[in-house]
């Protein structure tokens, strides 16, 4: 199975990318993780944005393989805790297929993409910037891996 995080949003801070590297070191090889950057659908100020997001969104779905697992994260999801992201993690992995992770423009995502998704997952119900989501789903996915493999990283 391969993991992998698709973010609409193009450059990020220094320290976004420099944590994101940290966390993708440390993840399984045979994950193959990695992180797919679609750039952000332009705006203007006499548009809505309703455009732009459909426009992220038909950009998100011809990356995802009909097969393919797809995780939404959203303030609105499911909160897990750890423990249960990890247990998810087991059942994804199990399943076989492979797994991605998305993160929605600033105006969140489409409809279709939506009700493509198998799970929407919320980090926070607190709005985090897109930086900080990239690092925190990371940091998580890192966290869930080393519970399941025993790993000292968490601690309870």
């Amino acid at each position: 199975m391969h993991i992998r995080l698709i973010a609409v949003g193009g450059r990020q801070a220094e320290w976004v990318d420099t944590a994101v590297r940290s966390y993708v070191e440390r993840l399984p090889a045979n994950w193959r993780f990695r992180v797919d950057e679609l750039p952000t659908a332009r705006r203007t100020k006499r548009e809505k944005s309703g455009r732009a997001v459909e426009a992220e969104g038909k950009a998100i779905l011809e990356r995802i393989a009909a097969d393919e697992q797809l995780v939404l994260l959203d303030e609105r999801g499911e909160a897990l805790s750890s423990r249960g992201l990890s247990t998810r993690l087991e059942a994804w992995q199990s399943d076989g297929r492979d797994l991605a992770f998305v993160i929605g423009g600033p105006d969140g995502v489409s409809a279709a993409c939506r009700e493509r998704a198998q799970f929407v997952w919320s980090l926070s119900r607190l709005t985090l910037p897109h930086g900080l989501a990239r690092v925190l789903c990371l940091e998580q996915l890192y966290r869930a891996w080393s519970m399941r493999s025993g790993h000292p990283y968490h601690r309870e």
